[in-house]
C-alpha cells in the first residue's frame, strides 16, 4: 500500500497530464507495488480537487472478455462530474483530450437512492428512467498502455458523456434486450446489445452500489450510471459525427469539430 504522500504525488501527476494533454507512462512501472486500494483513492483525490458537483458514475470492464485482458474477476467504476456532461448540439474539440475514444451505452437514471445490498430488480425499481447514452473515454496512460491500477486511478479512463432525449420506464423496455448501432459519419462501426453488460446492464448497477459503498459513496437520486458499453470503443478523431441507435430508446450523437 502507498503512503498518502505518495498517493497525492501520483494524482498530481494524472491531474497535469489531463490538463495539458500530455500523457504519463502508466503508474504500475513506477510503483509496481500500487493496489486497487491506492488506485481508487488516488481517483477520489483528483475528485475531491475538481470541486465539481458529482452528476453519477460509470463502471468499466464489464465485459468477461476486458477483465481477462486486465487480469481481474470485477468490473471498475468512476465519477461522472457535472462538467463532464456533453451537448448533442455542440461540437466538441477532439485535440482537447488524449486519445478520445466513445462507447454506447444504456445510461440508467436513478429517482431514489441505491443501497448498497441492491439486486437487479431494486435497481430497477429505484430507476426512473433509461436514457440513450453515449460516453466519451480518455486515457493520461501514454499510449493506451493501462494496468487495472492505472486506469482506475485515471477515473476508470472517463472523459465526458452525452445523454439523449428519450426517457424510458425500466418497466416499457427490457434492459437486457436492447440493441444497439454506432454509426460514424455515416457508416456502420460497431454493434452490439445491452446484455454484453454482465448479462444485465441493471447487474452492474447493483455492484457498483454495493462496491462505492466501501469508498463512502453512495448512488443517489438523481445521479445518471453508465454500467458499461454494449459495444467495442471507437476512436473520436477531429470532424467526426456519431451517431448511436437503440431498440426501443431512440438516438443520441456527440460530434467533434473539424
Amino acid at each position: 500500500m502507498l503512503s498518502a504522500e505518495t498517493r497525492e504525488g501520483l494524482a498530481a501527476r494524472l491531474r497535469q497530464a489531463e490538463r495539458e494533454r500530455e500523457p504519463i507512462p502508466p503508474l504500475v512501472e513506477s510503483h509496481p507495488d500500487i493496489d486497487v486500494v491506492d488506485a481508487y483513492e488516488i481517483q477520489l483525490i483528483n475528485i475531491r480537487r475538481r470541486d465539481v458537483a458529482v452528476a453519477g458514475h460509470k463502471v468499466g470492464l464489464s465485459s468477461p472478455a476486458m477483465q481477462q485482458m486486465m487480469g481481474v474477476d470485477e468490473p471498475d467504476y468512476g465519477h461522472l462530474l457535472a462538467d463532464m456532461q456533453l451537448a448533442e448540439d455542440v461540437p466538441i474539440d477532439a485535440r482537447a483530450y488524449c486519445y478520445p475514444r466513445v462507447e454506447v451505452e444504456v445510461g440508467f437514471l436513478l429517482a431514489e437512492d441505491i443501497p448498497p445490498d441492491c439486486d437487479e430488480q431494486g435497481v430497477l425499481e429505484r430507476t426512473e428512467a433509461l436514457i440513450p447514452s453515449i460516453e466519451l473515454i480518455d486515457s493520461r496512460i501514454r499510449d493506451w498502455r493501462i494496468g487495472i491500477a492505472d486506469t482506475i486511478a485515471d477515473n476508470a479512463s472517463s472523459a465526458g458523456y452525452v445523454l439523449g432525449a428519450a426517457r424510458v420506464a425500466p418497466g416499457e423496455l427490457d434492459a437486457r434486450g436492447i440493441d444497439a448501432v454506432l454509426h460514424r459519419n455515416g457508416e456502420v462501426v460497431a454493434e452490439g446489445r445491452s446484455d454484453a453488460v454482465l448479462g444485465n446492464p441493471a447487474t452492474a448497477v447493483a455492484w457498483l452500489a454495493g462496491k462505492v459503498a466501501g469508498f463512502g459513496v453512495r448512488l443517489r437520486a438523481g445521479n445518471v450510471v453508465l454500467p458499461g458499453s454494449c459495444t467495442r470503443a471507437i476512436d473520436l478523431r477531429p470532424g467526426d459525427a456519431f451517431r448511436a441507435e437503440f431498440s426501443g430508446l431512440g438516438t443520441v450523437g456527440l460530434t467533434a469539430k473539424p
